[in-house]
């Protein structure tokens, strides 16, 4: 063993800051969410719903912190924007749809729309990342976001959160349900469809603050 290979072996966690310790609980809340509805799956406890919820709005906390703490301090990461990404498609993506999937929307195109859903939230985020440097002033600050943020997900949990206080999951899911060719398709997927849509759209620029 060389004498800086302990030094090396640790590098990683001594490059954190605290924006990725703001990231890493952004993950951390997405991930456990997904464990709790796969419990409520198994043993449909109310609780364990309205946890996963509250959980993805925690999600959304961190993630404003943490850019909130990237802004205003002089030690930039060399994680910060691939550690956000990452998370931020946990929890603002495949969080969203399977909490959606859990609640009822398992038709045949139900699940097509919520993986389009998913593929998009990849996708905006990536070129996020690529496009960065372009869409900048020159100081390196973005001064708006091609298409909408994949954080705005947390409105279609907000829609889930308040069908599910309603008691209108499962079979009794708001809007219904059609057999379209086979398939069959929830109407109430379609707000993950628009959401998706909005994410990959060129045209749509929202300022960044």
């Amino acid at each position: 063993m060389t004498p800086d290979s302990g030094k090396k072996h640790l590098s990683m966690l001594r490059s954190y800051t605290v924006a990725d310790a703001f990231t890493l609980g952004n993950a951390s809340c997405g991930t456990i969410a997904l464990f709790l509805c796969l419990e409520y799956s198994l043993s449909h406890r109310d609780w364990l719903i309205w946890t996963a919820v509250a959980l993805l709005f925690l999600a959304l906390f961190w993630d404003v912190m943490d850019g909130y703490w990237a802004r205003r301090s002089r030690r930039q990461s060399v994680l910060g924007a691939d550690l956000d990404s990452l998370s931020d498609i946990v929890s603002f993506g495949v969080a969203p749809a399977v909490l959606g999937y859990t609640l009822g929307l398992r038709g045949g195109w139900d699940i097509v729309i919520l993986v389009y859903f998913v593929v998009c939230g990849i996708s905006r985020l990536a070129r996020f990342n690529v496009t960065a440097a372009a869409l900048s002033d020159g100081s390196g600050k973005v001064k708006y976001f091609e298409g909408a943020p994949i954080p705005t997900s947390v409105l279609i949990v907000a829609v889930l959160a308040a069908a599910f206080a309603a008691g209108a999951v499962e079979e009794e899911l708001w809007l219904g349900a059609h057999r379209i060719l086979l398939p069959t398709l929830h109407p109430l997927t379609l707000l993950y469809g628009a959401s998706g849509t909005a994410m990959i759209s060129a045209t749509l620029r929202i300022p960044k603050p």
